[in-house]
């Protein structure tokens, strides 16, 4: 037989009440209708030993899962250079279709973007997982500073043909290496 005490403290809008609780031989149970808050707990028969070692089991497992760090490989130089060149040729045809917004500043635009972005892929991009929305905003920035046309179109842009082609070539890249 497990035999505890609590106490609890509980509050209603006329004054906080403290109520013992003790095994009780009435039918009745006790129903409290207030929020309460536990004030201690104490067991008098120790908990068997199988729950202390699972405790102590997930305790310890769950210390290490939180200290335990996923790590990225490296970039990859020659990956960072093809990618490069491959978003380069693809975001000029992309913006090519609006001529109007670009206008002769065409090529610039590009090649702001397409620096920005090498220097992610070559300092940063460690594989899927590691895109991150900075270098795009950088994009936008840097453009925007530059008094270059089309800033948030070419940002974004350039944000959307990484969402859709970077973590995949990367996939590609290093199944070939295999």
């Amino acid at each position: 037989m497990l035999l505890f005490n609590s106490s609890l403290l509980c509050t209603s809008s006329s004054s906080p009440t403290t109520v013992t609780l003790s095994p009780s031989t009435t039918s009745k149970p006790l129903n409290l209708r207030t929020p309460c808050l536990i004030l201690r707990h104490y067991f008098q028969r120790p908990l068997p030993s199988s729950s202390l070692i699972t405790r102590t089991t997930f305790t310890r497992v769950l210390r290490d899962s939180l200290t335990q760090q996923h790590v990225y490989p490296d970039p990859i130089p020659e990956f960072a250079e093809y990618e490069t060149r491959k978003f380069k040729v693809e975001l000029l045809q992309k913006l090519s279709e609006d001529v109007d917004e670009f206008g002769d500043e065409l090529d610039a635009v590009v090649d702001v973007c397409a620096q920005i972005f090498s220097k992610f892929l070559h300092k940063e991009y460690g594989g899927p997982g590691t895109l991150l929305v900075t270098p795009f905003t950088d994009m936008l920035v840097a453009l925007k500073k530059k008094k270059l046309p089309g800033a948030s179109l070419a940002a974004r842009a350039s944000l959307l043909w990484a969402q859709n082609h970077v973590d995949e070539d990367w996939k590609v890249w290093n199944s070939k290496l295999n």
